[in-house]
């Protein structure tokens, strides 16, 4: 094939030709990389972000002008390395996911079927039924990876969608009762996103009220399964949620399962953020009940520390998961034994390899490395939660599960109505003054500041810096 058009390190000769020149590229990247990761504390963790040229040039770039046009693109990238990056639910890679990325990518393996991931294929399934018995899910169960949370809680929407309604093959455009799914108020956009997109309509999430705690409570979701069938509708599927995403809390997945079980309901956990808490054996416990799901949502992008994008859709019969949601691919090969086309049996088709970053770290870290993240981060969230409860003018929204917290100043010497405003103040005051990012989301008609204790080297000193900032911008502002 000519290639007289091509720069020369295009590609990676499988001879070995152009070995030498591959190896200086890389070499020069990770120059660029590096210095932006191991001195992350010396930058902003949300910089100014400058518009990039998007133009296709006609001809090659030459390779100092194209590392040149890098340098920004990596400079100004949110900076989740830095331990004052504490505002949402995303930190920093594993060494080994990076790791993993890079090996995926130069593999470039398709899960699509298993002729093209003869390894990773059963690498993932077998690691994914690790993780549905972690979660108690039986010796049947089993699960698949998936790019994101929302993909995965389409994944499940689907299969309980199909199993309830025989619709892989019909559809729903026969039934003469509406399919409605209850998820409490602060469930995940996804599942009203989900319910879009499968046809249901988003009119068909039936919110479910929460209490002082943002947790579901389980006598209002009683109540509205029999008022939505007392209309007409057709329940088929609850969603509890173990890590809400404002306030990380969890739902009481016993009542609330039982309740499903008792209704004749497909019983989801969304615990995108929360499944975490399953490795450590100090807070598990907060997960009692997940074991009665018929399907869960986990990422290990979140609290596992895995690059994005790592979510896994996990089911408590993965023959049943899979007969619901087939569509034979008559190019693939078929799959041999016990393995499965992955591109078959799920929402995704092609899909590069996310279980190797996730093996990787998992050997790299262990059970009990990760165990100790979990309670640590929780630890670091009761010394935070200490110190806004030493101070009369901040108030929280709600006792954290885990490692999420929201807290918002009303200060006596500011209207109440000037409290959002006062509140926006600080958020920048700690932004620019300090290299502190905490997130500003509303909440009950209010605007809360959001901590997401979760950047490993995140320490005591930083949060004892952070409260004399906020109470010097208190004093600066009376």
């Amino acid at each position: 094939m000519n290639r007289s058009s091509l720069p020369s390190a295009a590609f990676i000769d499988p001879k070995g030709e152009n070995r030498q020149e591959i190896e200086r590229l890389i070499k020069r990247v990770l120059a660029l990389l590096l210095p932006y990761l191991t001195e992350a504390t010396k930058r902003s963790p949300l910089p100014i972000a400058h518009a990039q040229e998007a133009v296709i040039p006609e001809t090659p770039v030459a390779e100092d002008d194209l590392l040149e046009r890098l340098r920004p693109i990596i400079a100004d990238s949110v900076n989740l390395a830095h331990p004052g990056f504490i505002g949402h639910m995303n930190s920093m890679p594993t060494t080994m996911s990076i790791i993993g990325d890079l090996v995926a990518s130069a593999l470039s393996n398709n899960m699509l079927f298993q002729e093209l991931s003869p390894i990773f294929t059963p690498l993932e399934l077998s690691l994914m039924k690790q993780f549905a018995e972690l979660f108690g899910l039986g010796e049947q169960s089993g699960g698949v990876l998936l790019g994101s949370g929302t993909m995965s809680n389409l994944q499940v929407l689907a299969v309980a969608r199909n199993i309830r309604f025989n619709a892989l093959e019909k559809g729903i455009g026969s039934l003469t009762k509406s399919p409605v799914v209850l998820a409490s108020e602060a469930a995940h956009a996804s599942i009203s996103k989900a319910a879009m997109i499968l046809g249901l309509g988003s009119s068909s999430l039936i919110a479910v009220a929460t209490d002082e705690n943002s947790r579901m409570r389980p006598d209002e979701l009683r109540a509205l399964i029999e008022k939505a069938r007392a209309e007409g509708k057709e329940p088929f599927c609850v969603v509890a949620t173990a890590g809400t995403t404002l306030t990380g809390n969890v739902d009481p997945l016993i009542e609330i399962g039982h309740i499903a079980r008792d209704e004749g309901l497909w019983f989801h956990v969304d615990a995108a953020y929360g499944g975490g808490l399953i490795f450590s054996e100090k807070y598990r416990q907060r997960l009692a009940g997940i074991e009665l799901a018929d399907s869960v949502t986990f990422n290990p992008q979140k609290w596992l520390y895995i690059s994005n994008g790592c979510s896994m859709a996990l089911f408590r019969n993965m023959k049943e998961m899979e007969s619901a949601l087939r569509i034979p691919s008559p190019y693939s090969g078929g799959a041999v034994g016990e393995v499965v086309n992955l591109g078959e049996v799920t929402v995704h088709g092609s899909r590069r390899v996310e279980v190797l970053k996730l093996w990787l770290s998992l050997q790299h870290i262990g059970r009990r490395g990760y165990a100790q993240l979990v309670e640590e981060a929780c630890r670091l969230t009761q010394y935070f939660l200490s110190r806004i409860e030493e101070r009369p003018f901040l108030q929280i929204a709600g006792k954290p599960d885990m490692n999420i917290l929201c807290f918002r100043g009303t200060p006596h010497s500011v209207p109440s109505d000037g409290w959002d405003e006062w509140n926006a103040g600080l958020q920048t005051h700690l932004l620019r003054e300090r290299d502190v990012f905490l997130s500003f989301p509303p909440y009950r008609g209010k605007r809360w500041l959001r901590t997401v204790l979760l950047n490993p080297y995140t320490d005591e000193r930083m949060i004892e810096r952070l409260f004399k900032d906020i109470d010097a911008f208190a004093k600066s502002v009376n």
